[in-house]
């Protein structure tokens, strides 16, 4: 078995069964690890994604390594599936290992229906998910409010949205966090920001986000998916969008802050894209507090189109979503950094770990993990790709030890938008999927469905196979799309 690789001249020694190291040289603050077989490291390896990470153990304060998933690629300063865990105290808070779709994320609904119910109303099912659920570039959402109202959504979270009608107590109680962050402080948002979002709460955007009606396929693990409520042949859905606008303006402002204030730490860098403020600094507290309050939006945004879901499958099923039992069973935050408490060197050290495009997998036992699922760990959500299908896994034994507590996001892409509309036809791919795997796709262009064609992701499969191997996410089901609806 192969004990080195080297691409573009960054040499990775091979630890462990799909553990590999690139040792501490240099300008690096601590070594860096990825975490692939073989296979998905060739492919991690032919962008930018390695010298990306390398780069990223120089932010001040990066503890034991970085890490890179195995749905590891390029994204701008650090890669996406990179994973950093930075002295709360003594190092810096960066946004660029954050993310401009701050709380991108992904939430599964269960229901009670299989696929057989459904057999024989998936286009109708997804042209009234696509007329009801708005997507696409720019404004329009489930609901259109005030600054007034996005500044409470930015503070209080899914506690807004249980007050409104849009959730309920158990919503909250099944997603990360309970649906919303403490430290979220809704004066540290421009006016800018708040206006971005103010037309956008309860919407998917564009590009790789979306709303897939799935059936589960496979039950790997019986009494974990018992406690998700989970059983072969059953209908799921799978939500997957972030923070929007607004988010995104946020990310913006603060770079632009940061930049002006903390210069000194930019020149020390060797990417600008990694820009980061010093963790005591008055810019990190107040970066700390509007990222929490995206991270509220995005998880109110979620809610919103599963309100809006649940109308939907009212009409078309003829059933109240309470007699269709379309409970949340969990909601996952990517593109997220918070203030945890990990042991670093035999004693608990309290850090930001940045997750950027990689998902929490906190085991069983774990006061975070909502109670409901406290005794067989915390449920992780992997999309694959729309032709490929996803998991459901628990987060693993070893993840503390290994990941900071951590796993993979997604397939991964291996091909960039525009290769990918070069290479693929919108509509002959739509009807592939669906005269071959009777699979119902509907977007707002035919560019979308291309940029998402299922061969520019990474093997879902391979993914979820090294999380296993490593204990860091065991996987109870996977599911297969039914229909998927696209910005």
């Amino acid at each position: 078995m192969t004990t080195t690789r080297e691409f573009n001249g960054i040499k990775l020694h091979r630890l462990r069964k799909h553990v590999w190291e690139i040792p501490q040289d240099g300008e690096m603050g601590v070594p860096a690890r990825v975490l692939a077989s073989e296979q998905l490291l060739e492919q991690i390896g032919e962008d930018k994604t390695l010298q990306q990470l390398k780069n990223a153990t120089q932010l001040p304060g990066m503890q034991k390594y970085a890490l890179c998933m195995p749905d590891g690629h390029q994204g701008y300063g650090f890669p996406v599936g990179g994973v950093g865990a930075i002295d709360a105290e003594e190092g810096c808070i960066s946004p660029g290992a954050v993310g401009f779709d701050i709380n991108c994320g992904v939430r599964m609904i269960r229901t009670n229906l299989t696929y057989d119910d459904i057999q024989g109303s998936e286009r109708e099912l997804v042209n009234s998910l696509f007329e009801n659920v708005p997507s696409g570039l720019g404004g329009g959402g489930v609901v259109e409010t005030d600054l007034e109202t996005v500044g409470d959504i930015l503070e209080r979270g899914l506690d807004w949205a249980v007050e409104e009608g849009y959730a309920t107590r158990k919503d909250m109680l099944h997603c990360e966090d309970e649906g919303r962050r403490p430290d979220a402080n809704a004066k540290y948002v421009s006016e800018k920001a708040k206006n971005r979002g103010k037309n956008q709460v309860g919407s998917l955007g564009s590009g790789n986000h979306f709303l897939e009606v799935q059936r589960v396929t496979d039950i790997y693990h019986d009494t974990v998916a018992e406690a998700f409520g989970l059983q072969a042949d059953q209908i799921v859905v799978m939500i997957h969008c972030g923070s929007r606008g607004l988010g995104h303006q946020i990310c913006s402002d603060y770079v632009r802050k940061i930049e002006q204030q903390h210069g000194e730490m930019l020149e020390r860098l060797p990417d600008k894209d990694l820009i980061a403020a010093p963790a005591k600094s008055k810019l990190a507290a107040e970066y700390y507090g509007a990222m929490g309050a995206a991270i509220n939006f995005a998880w109110v945004n979620r809610q919103l189109i599963t309100y809006r879901t649940r109308q939907v499958f009212e009409r078309v099923f003829d059933q109240s979503w309470q007699d269709l039992e379309m409970e949340l069973l969990y909601d996952v935050a990517h593109n997220i950094a918070k203030k945890e408490p990990h042991e670093v060197d035999g004693e608990i050290r309290e850090l930001y770990v940045h997750r950027k495009g990689a998902t929490r997998a906190f085991p069983a036992g774990r006061q975070e993990v909502p109670r409901a699922y406290r005794d067989v760990g915390q449920p992780v959500l992997i999309p694959g790709s729309m032709g490929a299908g996803s998991y459901v896994l628990r987060g693993g034994e070893q993840s503390m030890t290994e990941t900071f507590g951590s796993t993979a996001h997604g397939a991964g892409r291996t091909m960039s938008r525009t290769q990918a509309k070069q290479d693929y036809w919108g509509e002959t791919v739509q009807d592939q999927l669906e005269d071959q795997q009777q699979i119902y796709i509907k977007a707002q262009s035919g560019a979308t469905i291309a940029e998402e064609a299922p061969g520019v992701y990474k093997d879902v499969d391979e993914v979820v196979e090294v999380s296993e191997t490593l204990g860091i996410g065991d996987a109870v089901a996977r599911t297969f799309p039914v229909c998927n609806i696209k910005g």
